[in-house]
């Protein structure tokens, strides 16, 4: 887990705004980097981000739909479900498990450019992580699977932040003992990390007044 075609582009003011006062709705569809493995629920993304957010004064409900082990076309297969009407914007992060089994990448960008395709027609805002291949796979496979990301945030005109886990892969120290999945301290670096982009995923749905 170490480390455009244009089209259908959507700027931010195709998203309605929330009712000013209620929390926005957020959904965070992931896999185990999103879900928690090995962590307490408190010690999770969704909670760590969720506390950072409110320390920020931004009302956010964010909803767990992290599945360990999904692919994104296990995330595409669920996504009715998983984002349920009334839900404002993703934090899509789906894609490290497509690459740790070296699924072929124009699966995954199937599949993650289906999910921002529905997505957009339900006129949800959305925030595209991205993930980096490892280094064993080969550099041909890592520049397919990498730019999967980026040209897709592209295409749609969502945000974009490039890689999950800055900051925490390969360090020892923020990983647990498997060395790919964060632990409470990777989490919080992952959370600092990702915030502003958060911040301005939120602000796409509330403009700030």
């Amino acid at each position: 887990m170490a480390a455009i075609a244009a089209a259908c582009s959507v700027s931010s003011t195709a998203v309605p705004p929330a009712t000013a006062g209620v929390p926005v709705k957020v959904v965070v569809l992931g896999d185990s980097l999103t879900a928690g493995l090995g962590l307490p629920e408190k010690d999770g993304f969704v909670s760590r981000l969720q506390k950072a957010l409110a320390a920020q004064g931004i009302a956010a409900e964010i909803e767990n739909a992290g599945v360990s082990g999904d692919t994104a076309s296990g995330g595409l297969a669920r996504l009715d479900w998983s984002v349920p009407q009334g839900t404002d914007a993703v934090i899509l992060e789906l894609g490290a498990n497509d690459m740790l089994r070296g699924l072929d990448p124009e699966v995954t960008r199937n599949a993650l450019d289906a999910i921002l395709r529905r997505l957009t027609e339900r006129h949800i805002a959305v925030l595209l992580c991205g993930m980096r291949a490892a280094p064993n796979l080969g550099t041909a496979y890592g520049q397919s699977f990498e730019r999967i990301y980026p040209e897709l945030a592209a295409k749609y005109g969502v945000l974009l932040y490039p890689f999950f886990l800055d900051g925490v892969a390969a360090d020892l120290g923020l990983t647990q003992h498997d060395g790919l999945h964060p632990n409470a301290a990777g989490v919080d670096r992952i959370v600092t990390r990702i915030l502003p982009k958060v911040e301005e995923l939120v602000a796409r749905v509330r403009p700030p007044q």
